[in-house]
């Protein structure tokens, strides 16, 4: 069998290694990174769909699995579905539940999937954005409606940040194309978890829960970002409130999408907060998670392939799950998520044992792993418990020599 992965990340890496521990003997990545050693690399960028699905007709692909959210809005599935090949992940229709904020908060409302009140304003309609504002509590949150890699999203503590924050994304198009509409929605508390589901058409198979860490820093301070370390399960959040979620959440979801003439065929990631009123939604994904994937997959007793290949089929598929738990650590470039050095040596990566290394952001230099982004390594230890896990990847990542590197030193300790 000959897989490929689409996509250059952490996630994508998390893809490949479970390919490859399942025995899958081909594995490709386009365009993958230089630490996906496990992979050949495909050189094509991430949408590149028609040359990527016109490559894998090409070379005899039989599954496909597209990583990234840019990809499938591109219609990465599409362009293979007309090429007769396999690819899991959603078509380009579907993939708008999270291409666009607002498409999926007007999903949520018409069909009574809980979720924040929410308005919906475009460059247009920015008075009536900012009158908006004037009769929201605070804080309040204010979302670009397109794709913004993880990082369009603004917690704002008072009015006159909420306005300028509006003013940046309507007027000064600080998120580009994917701001010239927002959506601003209350503001909910609660603990956050993210619940992935392998889902086609009305079947769907949720996967263990992950909690992901978006700030930057300790105590949750600093700017949002894509992911800064991740554990599954978590322990805050009960079997009841996991059954809550799958029948107020994702099955009529899956049902809505169906209902709407898009049936979702993929990943459908649920962000969720355990509010006092239960589970709401805090954004749809088309895709797997990431940092969520990295520490879920390798939970996963069942062979991806296998999996992937009966739902494509419309049979119905048996996945199964290890009983054991992990944590995750994102090892960032010093400055991120704003401005980042590259190029910066990484050593010591070979000393550590007992734990999965995800390449999120490197590059391959005269033999030796420099920094190549802004979360730059993913390391991922299992154990018994968290406690357990959260020790093993702790003492393995000090191994790593890197100047301009950091991390979260609080991930899962308040989990435990």
């Amino acid at each position: 069998m000959k897989v490929l992965v689409v996509g250059r990340g952490g996630r994508e890496h998390a893809i490949v290694k479970k390919f490859k521990r399942d025995g899958i003997k081909e594995v490709f990545c386009a365009p993958g990174n230089p630490g996906m050693v496990e992979a050949a690399l495909v050189d094509f960028e991430e949408t590149q769909v028609v040359e990527l699905a016109t490559w894998a007709k090409e070379n005899a692909i039989d599954l496909t699995v597209v990583g990234p959210e840019a990809a499938l809005m591109a219609g990465a599935v599409d362009a293979f579905e007309a090429q007769g090949l396999k690819a899991f992940g959603p078509k380009k229709a579907a993939a708008y539940i999270e291409g666009s904020k607002a498409f999926a908060k007007r999903l949520m409302e018409k069909y009574d999937i809980p979720t924040a009140a929410y308005g919906e304003f475009s460059n247009t309609q920015v008075e009536e954005a900012l009158a908006f504002l004037d009769k929201q509590a605070m804080p309040i949150v204010i979302k670009a409606d397109g794709l913004a890699a993880g990082k369009g999203v603004v917690i704002c503590q008072t009015l006159e940040e909420a306005k300028a924050t509006v003013n940046d994304m309507l007027v000064d198009a600080s998120f580009g194309a994917a701001s010239a509409s927002v959506v601003i929605e209350e503001f909910l508390d609660g603990e956050e978890f993210s619940l992935m589901s392998f889902v086609a058409g009305d079947k769907f198979y949720p996967m263990p829960i992950a909690r992901d860490y978006k700030r930057a820093y300790d105590n949750d301070e600093g700017l949002n970002t894509g992911g800064m370390g991740a554990h599954s399960p978590h322990p805050l959040i009960t079997e009841a409130d996991y059954q809550i979620a799958l029948e107020q959440v994702v099955k009529p979801t899956v049902d809505a999408m169906i209902a709407e003439g898009n049936p979702f065929t993929g990943i459908l990631y649920a962000g969720l907060i355990k509010t006092v009123d239960g589970p709401k939604v805090i954004e749809f994904n088309a895709r797997f998670g990431d940092p969520e994937t990295e520490v879920v997959l390798p939970l996963m007793e069942t062979e991806l392939s296998t999996a992937l290949l009966d739902l494509l089929a419309g049979k119905a598929a048996d996945i199964t799950w290890r009983d054991e738990q992990t944590v995750g650590i994102v090892l960032a470039a010093k400055g991120y998520p704003e401005s980042y050095a590259k190029g910066v040596p990484i050593r010591g990566l070979d000393a550590l044992e007992d734990v999965d290394i995800y390449h999120m952001g490197t590059d391959l230099v005269d033999g030796e792993f420099v920094t190549n982004g802004g979360r730059v390594l993913f390391v991922v230890a299992n154990g018994p418990d968290l406690a357990t896990a959260r020790e093993k990847v702790y003492e393995e990542i000090k191994k790593i020599d890197c100047d301009d590197l950091f991390y979260r030193s609080d991930i899962a300790q308040l989990a435990e």
